[in-house]
């Protein structure tokens, strides 16, 4: 059991003492605003500062979780109800079977798919088996705790509010939710990676019929490429950057830590901010994925911490040998055994119900597909089976939990090893101490390369060393993924065997494998299903650690240093690129250029823009627009002209290939596009890269992926409206935490796309205004900051 110091003890009891010495206008917010629902008995205390951004304080973690689900509630009910039909397999019902379905919660494509899929995870009972094993296996008393008093919380604000956002105002669909449906919603993100990718392939994986011929094996080449598209780190709808920096290159000798998530700016995938505090027991402000009761990425006074998106396939494949009698019997060892049915029914609006089967085995559903571009017949022969080790992983808010009670990088480790929460993601941390960790610490199939090398299929021994996706001889019992000692589950891979860097003088990632955590300590001996090792690195990366390493060697760092990289908005590919394409530019004859519908264009302008590019995505950068466009025409396999070499992973590929044809032909291509859009060659970025909120356009500094922009935005091109105007993923929850041997840290944070998705409400775009002008918010962390905020508003909150 741990020891908390008196003096932490003493102030957490102050804080409830507090509440009843308020300023005289929060005392009457207070009053104004006392809520006294009846029967339940949990409570807790919300205090409301800058940007709408809740102070959760509470005695117990079921009141915790109440006052959560309240105030997520309140800012975002109708983006937490449309997730909730979807874990209870319900959209058809409300938005008809082929509608486009929840895209935040799986990838399936229509509703019923969805549908199909969570309502056979609820038939099964899989999220009521994983709630009930005893941790470390499934989920501790206080998560569970948490979980109970979220869905109390968010079925008390529903009872007692009136829904103004006009996104679900008065729908149906909008309903009280059970612990069932609030765990189920955590399942969903655990195998957002695994069965989440499949719905569809699973959904409508069916035998062929009798004596009827079907397709033979996939192409393995084929199945390779899109099984590497697919996995790749630049191709995800969600990525970060993170970086930890060591005692040796502060200011004072303690950590920093920088955390930029890129995950979606609509939906159910989105962050929301909050502190929690138990008094004497936890306290802990950050960023949490809605739905979730605990925080997803944050500080506490002595450990920050932040996650990316990590290159370990999450998956695996075992090909079938199927009973030549019969497709839906399989083969062990010579032995058939049958596939289980699962009947599930859909109720559909406006129709009839829909009742499909789905086929399971020993090593999870059948499956027909990943992806459109990636299928996997089901024939006379052979059938492939998804093994998914986090369908029975519920354990991420454990971690979470235990990283939030963490007092330093050490802790955080610690709570990794216990509980092995975490599906899909690295995690970077620094420490009051000086201390920092990367680690590739998730829950991934024990496939090791002599297993991958003895068991793959002549399928899989093409797909596994190209995109790390193993498909495995299922006929053969000694193919089984065996257990590592140190592991809470079989399966999968102990803490032993994960990639970690301790006490780096930097760590970052930039969703590239574990490989270059920091270039001058490369990490090596981990499998395939890992990630890569002496491959080539993505141009983010590139740029993030020629960034961070220059900051280090620097040195004398603070959190204004932190500030500063995240919106230094360098575009790593211009700096390579842009000079030697503006030469290339002057240089074509008559300033002209052919297009690729074979007519010449003038493109002379275009030269002395690119030359007088500053080489940033800052909102008012002129002729970042025109790169932007230009680079994403160049085709990758005629772009460099010295290739990639392990030797220097850091400054190759490098030199731009202006002597091939296509460079002039996308150059003539961006111009005409710009000019036909009526945008200027040299206009400001911002003016067409926004967002449109309540009517108002809101410039936004940033850039796309390959363009190598640590502050990265996917924008949605529309040049018939402006340009780019809107951003689907990007940068989310950013926070800037260090400390300075005080009690509170010093924490900066940013929630670019603002607290609420209500456009009625005040924090609707509040803080995407802050976004665009490269502004931070001063984290209140410590209670004399709490109550000395203009802005407070208190609102005490009961059952």
């Amino acid at each position: 059991m741990r020891t908390r110091p008196r003096r932490t003890v003493v102030a957490a009891v102050a804080l409830f003492a507090a509440v009843g010495t308020l300023p005289a206008a929060a005392a009457q917010d207070q009053h104004q605003e006392q809520r006294h629902p009846s029967h339940g008995g949990l409570s807790a205390t919300i205090r409301y500062t800058e940007y709408g951004i809740p102070h959760i304080l509470a005695r117990n973690y079921a009141d915790l979780g109440f006052g959560t689900g309240w105030a997520q509630a309140a800012d975002q009910v109708c983006a937490l109800a449309d997730g909730f039909v979807t874990v209870r397999g319900e959209r058809s019902r409300y938005f008809g079977a082929d509608a486009a379905a929840d895209s935040a919660l799986s990838s399936a494509t229509k509703n019923l798919s969805s549908d199909l899929y969570f309502r056979g995870v609820r038939e099964a009972g899989t999220v009521e088996r994983l709630m009930a094993q005893p941790a470390p296996l499934g989920p501790g008393r206080e998560v569970k705790e948490l979980m109970r008093g979220f869905a109390a919380g968010y079925n008390t604000w529903l009872e007692k509010n009136r829904i103004t956002d006009p996104t679900c105002r008065g729908a149906a669909w909008v309903r009280p939710v059970s612990v069932q449906d609030v765990a189920a919603r955590n399942f969903a993100l655990a195998v957002l990676g695994g069965q989440g990718r499949a719905v569809d392939g699973i959904t409508a994986a069916q035998p062929p019929a009798p004596a009827t011929l079907t397709a033979g094996t996939p192409d393995a080449q084929d199945t390779a490429r899109a099984a590497r598209e697919l996995f790749a780190a630049d191709s995800a709808d969600m990525g970060s950057n993170a970086v930890a920096f060591g005692g040796s290159t502060t200011a004072n000798g303690r950590g920093l830590l920088l955390g930029n998530p890129h995950y979606p700016w609509q939906g159910g995938r989105r962050f929301w901010q909050s502190q929690q505090t138990i008094p004497g027991e936890l306290n802990v402000s950050g960023g949490s994925l809605l739905g979730s009761a605990t925080v997803s990425i944050g500080h506490n006074a002595q450990v920050a911490w932040s996650h990316t998106v990590a290159t370990g396939v999450t998956l695996n494949l075992h090909q079938l040998t199927l009973d030549p009698a019969d497709p839906t019997a399989y083969l062990v060892d010579g032995k058939p055994e049958r596939m289980t049915e699962r009947k599930v029914t859909v109720a559909v609006k406006d129709g009839e119900p829909v009742t499909r089967t789905q086929w399971w085995s020993r090593y999870g559903p059948v499956v027909t597909s990943l992806g459109a571009a990636l299928p996997l017949p089901w024939t006379n022969t052979t059938a492939y089976a998804l093994n998914d080790p986090n369908a029975t992983n519920l354990r991420a808010s454990d971690t979470a939990l235990g990283f939030s009670r963490a007092r330093s990088t050490a802790d955080v480790l610690d709570a990794l090893k216990r509980t092995q929460g975490l599906p899909w993601v690295n995690t970077i941390a620094a420490d009051s101490r000086g201390h920092t960790l990367f680690t590739q610490s998730q829950v991934l199939p024990r496939i090791t390369d002599e297993l991958a090398q003895r068991c793959s299929t002549p399928l899989g021994r093409v797909t596994y060393p190209a995109s790390g996706v193993a498909i495995l001889d299922g006929s053969r019992g000694d193919c089984a993924l065996g257990s590592d000692p140190d592991a809470v589950q079989p399966g999968i891979f102990g803490p032993s065997k994960m990639p970690v860097l301790k006490d780096a003088p930097y760590a970052e990632n930039s969703n590239d494998s574990a490989w270059l955590a920091n270039a001058q300590r490369p990490i090596t001996g981990y499998g395939r299903v890992f990630g890569t090792i002496g491959t080539q690195r993505s141009m983010r990366t590139r740029g993030a650690l020629q960034d961070v390493a220059a900051m280090a060697a620097r040195g004398r760092l603070t959190v204004r240093d932190l500030q500063a990289q995240q919106f230094a908005n360098r575009v790593t590919a211009g700096d390579l690129v842009a000079a030697d394409a503006a030469k290339a530019c002057a240089a074509l004859p008559g300033g002209a250029a052919t297009g690729s519908d074979g007519k010449a264009v003038d493109v002379g302008a275009a030269c002395g823009v690119l030359a007088a590019w500053d080489r940033t995505a800052d909102t008012g950068s002129r002729g970042a627009l025109l790169f932007d466009r230009l680079w994403r025409r160049l085709p990758v396999s005629q772009l460099w002209k010295v290739p990639f070499s392990a030797a220097d992973p850091v400054g190759t590929p490098n030199t731009l290939n202006t002597d091939a044809p296509a460079f002039a032909t996308a150059l003539a291509d961006t111009v005409t596009e710009l000019r036909a859009a009526g945008i200027p060659l040299d206009s400001r970025l911002g003016e067409h890269q926004f967002v449109v909120r309540n009517g108002q356009r809101i410039a936004v500094p940033g850039g796309t992926e390959s363009l190598g922009v640590w502050n990265k935005v996917e924008p949605v091109w529309d040049p018939a409206n402006g340009g780019y105007t809107e951003v689907t993923t990007g940068s989310s929850y950013i926070q800037a935490v260090g400390w300075n041997g005080s009690r509170c840290p010093v924490a900066r944070t940013l929630l670019t796309y603002s607290q609420s998705s209500n456009p009625d409400s005040p924090h609707f775009s509040d803080q995407t205004r802050l976004f665009s002008a490269e502004r931070w918010v001063t984290s209140r962390f410590c209670e004399k900051d709490i109550l000395s905020s203009p802005a407070l508003r208190v609102v005490r909150v009961r059952s």
